[in-house]
Formats: structure tokens, C-alpha cells, sequence
């Protein structure tokens, strides 16, 4: 069975998204982390470039401080994936409040886990 069968993309990147980018404890967060990352993972965003599993999940920490407690990622297509390369649609906002940033998060997976991960956020709407 080759790699491109055994991923679970749906798993791995909901669970990314769930786990890490909304989850608010420190130690679950970076647990989860721990779990589905290759030890030297490195994170692309549209103005950074974040290596390793504690500055993930200290990126992941500073967004939810800074856009509130109620504010929460939730996936909006299933993830899909073949061959090492997988995609997720998101959204996120207030729980209760309008949708205030969607994107996409594009995963190299190797072995299992996130070796790198694009974080690609849609143009805003006006």
C-alpha cells in the first residue's frame, strides 16, 4: 500500500485546524502538536515563515488571543489528498458572529505528519 493511501487527510488536517489553530489550553495544543507534526516542521504564512512544533504552537496561541475568546477555526469542505499533498478550506470568526477570514491549508505530509504546512487566506470581500 503506498503513502498516498494510508493518509488520513481528513483526520490530519481537521485535526490541525481543531487541535492546534483552536485550541486554547497551551499543553493540549502543543500535544497535539507533537502528534501530528514531524519533529522540524515548518509553517508558511502569507508574512512569516515559522519552523519547528513550539513556534507553531505558539503562532496558533497569539492568533486566538489576539481575535478574541470566542473567536474559532472550523473547516468548511472535507479535506482532500493524494500523494503527500493535502488541502483543507476553513473559515473562521466569533462562534456566534459572522464569518471574518477563510483560506485554505495546503500540507506536505510525510510519514504520517505534517512536514509542511501553507496557510493561504482568501482576499477579503467587500
Amino acid at each position: 500500500m503506498s503513502d498516498a493511501q494510508k493518509v488520513d487527510y481528513e483526520f490530519l488536517l481537521r485535526s490541525n485546524l481543531e487541535r492546534v489553530f483552536s485550541e486554547r489550553d497551551a499543553s493540549k495544543r502543543a500535544a497535539a502538536v507533537a502528534e501530528l507534526f514531524v519533529a522540524e516542521p515548518v509553517m508558511y504564512e502569507p508574512d512569516n515563515v515559522v519552523t519547528g512544533r513550539t513556534a507553531i504552537s505558539d503562532v496558533a496561541g497569539k492568533l486566538l488571543e489576539q481575535f478574541g475568546p470566542s473567536f474559532s477555526f472550523a473547516a468548511s469542505a472535507p479535506a482532500v489528498g493524494h500523494h503527500g499533498m493535502g488541502s483543507l478550506r476553513w473559515q473562521a470568526g466569533p462562534k456566534d458572529g459572522p464569518v471574518t477570514v477563510t483560506g485554505t491549508d495546503i500540507a506536505e505530509v510525510e510519514n504520517g505528519k505534517i512536514s509542511r504546512l501553507w496557510v493561504l487566506l482568501d482576499p477579503p470581500t467587500t
